[in-house]
């Protein structure tokens, strides 16, 4: 009996840490299209462009706050990573940045922010990634600039 609550234990330990870390795929086609909006908004009035990049924002929100990014980021205080905020404020809000951020939440990285290294996201999707970017730099109210 007691090997199988070890057994039991240790299945649902793998099982959580397994589905803890990243967030949800949606699928591709609808990530592609949200993104495009981002990309195609030099097309379109300031107006039009700005909504489609609040929605984009907004989210990336959802996904920020259904991954596991709270547990080394605060959206103002540092924990173990700077929080959300300080990013934001260290990066201007330009496409790079939003592609070179989502690689850094993808593959992880460190030396930016001490020696402490952030963790590889490897089942975020490029096209999320980009969507929790945004969100991040938005949270020093900066908008897009390109």
């Amino acid at each position: 009996m007691k090997k199988l609550f070890i057994l039991i234990a240790l299945v649902g330990m793998a099982s959580f840490s397994l589905t803890s870390c990243g967030s949800k795929k949606e699928e591709k086609k609808e990530e592609a299209d949200a993104y495009d909006d981002y990309e195609k908004a030099d097309d379109k009035k300031e107006e039009a462009s700005s909504s489609s990049a609040e929605d984009l924002i907004a989210q990336g929100q959802a996904l920020v706050d259904a991954s596991d990014c709270k547990t080394c980021h605060h959206p103002t205080n540092k924990i173990v990573g700077p929080s959300h905020t300080d990013v934001a404020k260290k990066y201007e809000f330009t496409k790079a940045n939003v592609t070179m951020l989502a690689s850094k939440i993808i593959n992880g990285g460190s030396g930016n922010w001490g020696e402490i290294p952030m963790s590889p996201h490897a089942d975020i999707s490029q096209a999320d990634a980009e969507k929790m970017a945004m969100y991040v730099l938005s949270l020093d109210g900066e908008k897009p600039k390109d």
